[in-house]
């Protein structure tokens, strides 16, 4: 096993340099100044198409623009606001967070060009049934010598959307809160997630944004609330928590290695994991949302960022550092993140917790089934929709019993790889999409 945790570590490294830190950041300050800060303009725009008050007749899709939300949400919302904030402070320390926050507000613009982009060039299948995503966006958008980089994208996005960190976590906070005596947990607890993850994947995207609907907006709430009174009750650390944050953000000897290469690298690749953007899974859903048009759809994309990296990931940062376990605590991922929660609000706050765990973790599993199930699609066909399916189901399981190190790494990679095809394209047609974000603009009331 070490040998194959070196390899990932290898691979993660490799890809996420800096290079692939001046693409991410680099392309979402090119579509803020390429569409004159559009999406902050129209951000009370977007809130209100959310919730539906801009709905028609005439919109067309899979699933309504509030689950398709919610089902990317689900992605992204879970245990990268969890357990991935905890190894960004761990790895990069606090300093860390504020490098979230800049993937977060350039991932705003980045993910209204890349979610407009992929309604735009969505196909629908003979089955009445919406195709989208960067693969297609660069079939349908680019010149056919761009071919190759749909089925790069798809390639790794088999791999990229196989739930490994979250079977992973979910295991290791079941056992290290309530079964750390028995042996080879790990086992059996990855065999359940397998049944439930089959019975909901299996039902197709339309199950998965129903569950997804339910669960995330409750899970949310929840999660919120616990945070903001274990931040109430220890409120004297609250602003020394909050400044830690900006001092460390350019500290040298704030990460584990790299200086501060290594704090900016840290948060950004966690950033990127949490919120996606410029990755090009949530354009896969989004793509196959109900809409009269293509802009609509985006101004719902771009509000991910903020309620998954700007909101989940600074409030689980805070009850971190205000309990300050991250200073002296052996534990990793989600159970540093546990141990804040025992802190800030005793016993209550581990049950809080791992209820949330659950909830995020599974549902995140499911969405991200979807994703790897629409690259397996576009790269083999229908026939290979049920393979894959079982292949994620049988990789639940797997994941349950490899290290947090090897789980994240191989994502990690494989997000990068995805990331180049998603922005490569979206760059390219950037003025697509501002030439139809004016003209959608121009027909709304003043």
């Amino acid at each position: 096993m070490s040998s194959l945790d070196q390899f990932a570590s290898e691979f993660a490294s490799l890809a996420w340099g800096p290079w692939l830190v001046f693409l991410l950041l680099g392309s979402g300050a090119y579509f803020l100044i390429r569409s004159s800060l559009t999406p902050f303009k129209h951000l009370a725009h977007a809130f209100a198409v959310l919730v539906g008050k801009h709905k028609t007749k005439s919109d067309v899709g899979d699933v309504s623009s509030f689950k398709a939300l919610a089902a990317s949400l689900s992605g992204t919302i879970g245990l990268g606001n969890i357990a991935g904030v905890a190894v960004a402070i761990q790895v990069g320390g606090p300093g860390a967070i504020f490098w979230m926050w800049v993937t977060a507000i350039f991932g705003i613009a980045t993910k209204f060009f890349t979610c407009t982009l992929s309604v735009m060039y969505r196909e629908v299948d003979p089955n009445g049934d919406t195709r989208a995503g960067p693969m297609y966006v660069v079939k349908n958008g680019l010149p056919k010598y761009m071919l190759p980089l749909a089925y790069f994208f798809a390639f790794f996005g088999m791999i990229g959307c196989l739930a490994a960190f979250q079977s992973n976590q979910i295991v290791q906070i079941t056992k290290d809160l309530y079964f750390e005596n028995i042996i080879n947990f790990e086992y059996f607890a990855g065999i359940f997630l397998m049944v439930i993850t089959a019975l909901v994947i299996l039902g197709g995207l339309k199950r998965i944004a129903t569950v997804a609907s339910w669960l995330v907006p409750f899970m949310a709430g929840l999660y919120l609330i616990a945070v903001l009174i274990a931040i109430l009750l220890n409120f004297e650390s609250f602003i020394p928590s909050l400044l830690l944050i900006f001092s460390e953000a350019f500290n040298a000897n704030s990460a584990i290695s790299g200086g501060i290469a290594g704090v900016i690298i840290t948060g950004i690749r966690r950033g990127a994991f949490s919120n996606e953007a410029g990755i090009g899974t949530e354009a896969m859903i989004h793509g196959a949302a109900k809409t009269s048009h293509p802009v609509k759809q985006g101004l719902v994309a771009m509000t991910g960022p903020i309620f998954d990296t700007l909101i989940m990931c600074t409030l689980t940062a805070l009850v971190i550092l205000v309990s300050g376990v991250w200073q002296d605590s052996g534990s990793t991922g989600v159970t540093l993140t546990s141990e804040a929660f025992s802190q800030t609000l005793g016993p209550i706050g581990s049950i809080i917790l791992f209820i949330c765990v659950l909830s995020f973790g599974s549902s995140t599993i499911f969405t991200q089934s979807h994703y790897g199930t629409v690259c397996a699609k576009f790269l083999f066909g229908e026939n290979a929709v049920k393979p894959y399916q079982y292949f994620v189901i049988l990789s639940v399981g797997l994941f349950a019993i490899v290290s947090i190190d090897f789980a994240l790494n191989i994502i990690d990679g494989a997000f990068a790889m995805m990331a180049i095809p998603t922005l490569i394209s979206a760059i390219w047609l950037a003025p697509k999409v501002v030439e139809i974000s004016k003209e959608y603009f121009k027909k709304l009331p003043n």
